[in-house]
């Protein structure tokens, strides 16, 4: 690794673990004892000086649109410490693994757990991280290294970055079983490509029905330039073409409870032996036995992150007029409209509205894009 040019940042923390300086049951206090009145603090200090200050000088590189969410990238001392990949992360803990095959169960140094920044997890599945290591197999993270690929959601108002440095989202639905959800999918063909990263549609479970069922869907994604594959994990259905799109990349597979991401990784690799769960036959959705995402290497090179089931997919960080960017189909279309700052929702003379009226545009296509616009 080239070597950095160390820099002093002044960069925002989140606010200190410090006590307030006055207690919030004064007024409890003073019933009790009223000649203790003199000793209570009358102000608190918040000037840049003070115990609460929440900027600091961090040395280290600038962090500029790496993903990480952070301002800075701390400054460590590499001769003690190791490069690795996190593979999967526990609460507090995380399991980094090293390019020689040893893994660490590491902390995260407070530092970078302070460092302000919307990400709701500092540290997450695909990291590349510098970490000192300890006794008996521990470790504490020093360093994350700039990401490149994220599929990330809001969540609780925050952004939820679900896994880092990636290149493939496989998109696994269900034919039946839970039934296929094709909203779902643009939402996730929007956060794929909003976060740089490839999208495929892989469709399980095409047993169950007739395939012929499918073709308006596969054509509607086709015509897009988007890969689909149409597998079945119990029938083995072009499982090699899914091998194919897996290994040798560095991949994620994302969709609800139930649909079979995890059995579908058991038939590419059958050592890998994940624990797969049945669909409920009350609700014909899927149980969660995913917990976490974990990595998993190939021994042919690359990797897969195998993720929970997802429910709901709140995009994180999407405005109304960017809306329109992410989706291959419309974005042809809006320079044929009348007015420039057209919203494609209750305009006339709509270039858009008019290609589903007369059938160039996919009706449901431009639900979905009408959903995401105003934020439903």
């Amino acid at each position: 690794m080239a070597k950095r040019k160390k820099e002093k940042i002044r960069t925002e923390f989140r606010k200190n673990r410090t006590g307030r300086c006055r207690e919030s049951n004064l007024t409890r206090r003073y019933h009790a004892n009223p000649l203790e009145d003199d000793e209570v603090a009358q102000k608190e200090a918040v000037s840049g000086k003070g115990a609460l200050t929440r900027k600091r000088t961090v040395v280290g590189d600038r962090a500029e649109e790496d993903l990480t969410g952070l301002a800075v990238h701390p400054d460590v001392d590499l001769s003690v410490c190791k490069s690795g990949t996190v593979l999967s992360v526990h609460g507090l803990m995380s399991v980094v693994e090293t390019p020689d095959g040893v893994q660490f169960q590491c902390t995260t140094r407070r530092l970078l757990k302070t460092l302000a920044t919307n990400q709701r997890h500092v540290v997450v599945a695909g990291d590349r991280v510098w970490f000192r290591p300890q006794a008996a197999g521990d470790g504490i993270i020093q360093r994350i290294e700039p990401r490149h690929g994220i599929l990330s959601r809001t969540s609780r108002g925050r952004q939820h970055v679900i896994v880092s440095n990636i290149d493939r989202l496989l998109i696994i639905t269900s034919a039946a079983e839970p039934a296929l959800k094709p909203h779902l999918i643009d939402r996730l063909i929007v956060s794929a490509e909003k976060g740089k990263v490839e999208p495929v549609i892989c469709i399980n479970k095409v047993d169950l029905i007739d395939a012929s069922d499918l073709q308006p869907l596969v054509g509607v994604y086709g015509q897009m330039g988007y890969e689909i594959l149409l597998v079945s994990a119990c029938e083995r259905t072009n499982i090699d073409h899914l091998r194919n799109c897996l290994v040798g990349f560095q991949s994620v597979v994302v969709g609800q409870s139930g649909v079979g991401k995890s059995s579908l990784l058991n038939a590419v690799a059958p050592d890998l032996q994940l624990q797969i769960g049945a669909v409920s036959r009350d609700t014909r959705k899927g149980r969660h036995t995913t917990t976490n995402a974990r990595l998993i290497r190939w021994p042919q090179g690359g990797y897969v992150v195998d993720t929970p089931g997802v429910r709901q997919f709140e995009l994180w960080d999407l405005a109304s007029n960017e809306v329109v960017n992410f989706f291959r189909d419309v974005r042809p279309l809006i320079h044929g409209c009348r007015y420039p700052d057209c919203t494609h929702t209750h305009e006339t003379d709509c270039a858009v509205k008019d290609a589903v009226a007369d059938g160039r545009l996919d009706a449901r296509r431009y639900e979905s894009y009408c959903q995401l616009f105003t934020g439903d």
